[in-house]
């Protein structure tokens, strides 16, 4: 390494060389720091095993399901400040337990030492587009409410079996997955290949949407969490646009993810582009779609609103309009409200943490930098 100023590398690849802990570094910086979010995982071990005089972590989500997230950040940027683990889980609890719950004793604990911009801030990026997000309220059709209320059924009997640990979990999941399925369309969930318009209200839904983007003679991104919906959505959306799209999923060669992006981003390319949410929800740029359509919703607020920056980010000239599709009376609708609650708790947690050391009063800043003669061990 000498005369190199800077290495980089990825987080599998520190995985795999073990030098790179032997180096004591002057200052270690992770991109992308949500990737250390669970720290059970060997991935976060690695990175926090790694010596540095100063550490930095940017993400665009430092809470992306629990407070635990936001632990295990700081447990790399500053080890000790959060106390441990457990100490944490009791903390954040009391705060939950509170009349009213409030998160304020925490935002003032870590506020000195985030820096955080908003895309939406117009000092920040001043000729960004304007974003909105809108619930696509759907209906099921008689098909889709026959199975969903079966799959009900066959839930709560499998439960009265009084499965617990691991096995209810997944039997849980299993199911969340499948009323996920009957509500996008029911031969998703029978497997018989046969996605007639008239057996989905959300296929329904998608024609009122579709039409109207292709009159207008714009573009939409359609994201799915399922790789099997995306050929069938990309077939039916040809139908409305009078042209087909694009697919991109898991099974995409890495190769051809370029030139689908480069066709798309082309005035004159496809008007609309399918995507599995995992394949492309990250790392792409977009900017060409005035629409985002999460057909299904991955339920976490994080994923989704990664996968919607693909068309709202820097080189977006149009207002962006995103369709949230949601089944009313099932559990899309429930965890909808479940969403927008977990967005609050990283809004609440986070908002007008940019405060810098410079602008704190005289008081604030003597207490930031008092010295704790317990824990320096003095």
């Amino acid at each position: 390494l000498a005369g190199a100023d800077a290495v980089f590398t990825t987080y599998a690849m520190l995985q795999r060389q073990e030098w790179l802990k032997r180096i004591n570094w002057n200052l270690i910086v992770l991109d992308e720091a949500q990737a250390i979010k669970n720290p059970g995982t060997r991935q976060a071990r690695e990175v926090k095993d790694l010596s540095g005089r100063a550490r930095i972590a940017l993400t665009g989500t430092p809470v992306e399901n629990r407070l635990a997230d936001l632990w295990s950040l700081f447990d790399f940027i500053a080890p000790g400040l959060l106390g441990s683990a457990h100490q944490f889980k009791r903390f954040a609890c009391s705060l939950e337990k509170a009349e009213p719950p409030t998160y304020a004793p925490l935002r003032a604990l870590v506020q000195p030492y985030i820096l955080r911009r908003l895309k939406t801030d117009r000092s920040v990026i001043s000729d960004l587009p304007d974003k909105v997000e809108v619930t696509a309220w759907c209906g099921l059709s008689k098909a889709q409410g026959l199975l969903y209320g079966r799959a009900v059924k066959d839930l709560a009997s499998a439960l009265g079996e009084q499965q617990e640990g691991i096995k209810r979990r997944g039997l849980i999941l299993s199911a969340l997955m499948r009323f996920k399925q009957i509500c996008n369309h029911p031969d998703q969930a029978l497997g018989d290949g046969d996605y007639a318009e008239e057996r989905s209200g959300k296929f329904a839904r998608l024609r009122e949407l579709g039409e109207e983007i292709a009159s207008r003679q714009e573009k939409a991104l359609i994201f799915t969490q399922f790789r099997e919906m995306t050929g069938p959505l990309a077939a039916f959306l040809a139908t409305l646009f009078g042209r087909s799209g694009l697919v991109l999923h898991g099974g995409t060669p890495v190769a051809e993810r370029k030139k689908l992006v480069e066709r798309f981003q082309h005035e004159d390319g496809p008007p609309f582009f399918v995507l599995s949410l995992k394949a492309g929800g990250t790392g792409l740029n977009l900017t060409a779609a005035s629409h985002v359509v999460h057909f299904d919703r991955w339920w976490n607020p994080a994923v989704e609103s990664q996968a919607t920056d693909r068309a709202f980010r820097i080189g977006q000239k149009k207002n962006v309009v995103v369709h949230k599709f949601v089944c009313t009376g099932t559990v899309e609708e429930k965890i909808d409200a479940l969403i927008a609650a977990k967005s609050s708790l990283a809004t609440e947690l986070l908002e007008g943490a940019g405060t810098l050391l410079t602008e704190m009063d005289d008081e604030t800043l003597l207490k930031l930098v008092a010295l704790d003669l317990e824990r320096a061990g003095i």
